[in-house]
């Protein structure tokens, strides 16, 4: 199988980059499945219904989230009727939206989608060591092998520490295809497949104008630090974006990852393509 997992999408010249790029890729790559990271793709903070749509019109065929699924109160009543919309899962019990979802290739093949969020240096959440365990529970890899239910388990793992990111990807190698991080918006160049087959990657990066401070307008995020003073809101960046994302390659039979390449197109930073 194909997939192409992108990284957080911030602001409008984000999602220019996404409408740009991915019908472009999920052609030239025979694409068989696509995740979006959203939750910053409205004007910086969360996401919406109506840019929901648009993703998904552009190929995204699974939406995740992060610490900002909430900054758009819209969404609190949306992420109920959209299976598609995860949150991560370690939110309290009774918290609006689903966590992790099994969703069907155009070919009939069976993609679950993981999402959680990480606790260091972050908000204090369930544990997500133990929420992921429970959610992968009935579900094993190597449907078309005869020895699981689904095709290929991806897990976005939405967080700022990249001990707890590995240490997470480690506890799950050989019983998911891969584990990639988002949140902290800088790709990292570790793009990798462990021992037992699991692809990881530690930060995808961010689908944002990297003249900024992590999409954010460079004035009043950098005044921020140096004056110590209340500022003005946070804007984000409008300058061209690079469309940051991995592109992964599983076998058919098992499920495990076979390939795990960067992809960075547009805006500053070095192009990477998979060849």
């Amino acid at each position: 199988m194909k997939i192409l997992i992108v990284g957080d999408v911030v602001g409008r010249s984000g999602r220019d980059a996404v409408a740009k790029h991915l019908p472009v890729l999920r052609e030239a790559l025979a694409l068989d499945f696509v995740i979006v990271n959203g939750e910053n793709a409205a004007h910086g903070f969360g996401i919406t219904e109506a840019i929901c749509n648009d993703l998904y019109a552009h190929g995204a065929d699974v939406i995740t989230t992060g610490n900002h699924v909430w900054d758009q109160r819209e969404i609190m009543n949306y992420i109920d009727g959209d299976p598609r919309l995860l949150r991560p899962l370690n939110f309290p019990t009774g918290t609006p939206g689903k966590g992790a979802g099994v969703f069907e290739t155009k070919d009939g093949r069976k993609v679950m989608v993981v999402h959680a969020m990480c606790r260091l240096f972050m908000d204090p959440l369930d544990d997500p060591f133990a929420g992921v365990d429970e959610a992968l529970k009935n579900h094993r890899l190597g449907a078309a092998g005869g020895r699981g239910n689904v095709d290929a388990i991806l897990l976005d793992l939405h967080g700022e520490a990249s001990s707890e990111k590995m240490a997470m990807a480690h506890f799950l190698d050989g019983r998911v295809s891969a584990v990639v991080g988002t949140h902290t918006h800088v790709p990292t160049a570790d793009a990798q497949v462990f021992k037992g087959g699991t692809a990881y990657q530690t930060d995808l990066g961010m689908t944002g104008d990297y003249d900024s401070v992590i999409g954010m307008q460079k004035d009043n995020a950098t005044a921020r630090f140096t004056t110590k003073l209340p500022q003005g809101r946070l804007e984000p960046a409008s300058g061209e974006a690079t469309f940051c994302a991995m592109y992964l390659e599983t076998d058919d039979g098992t499920g495990l990852a076979t390939r795990a390449e960067p992809v960075r197109l547009g805006g500053r930073l070095a192009p990477a393509v998979p060849g």
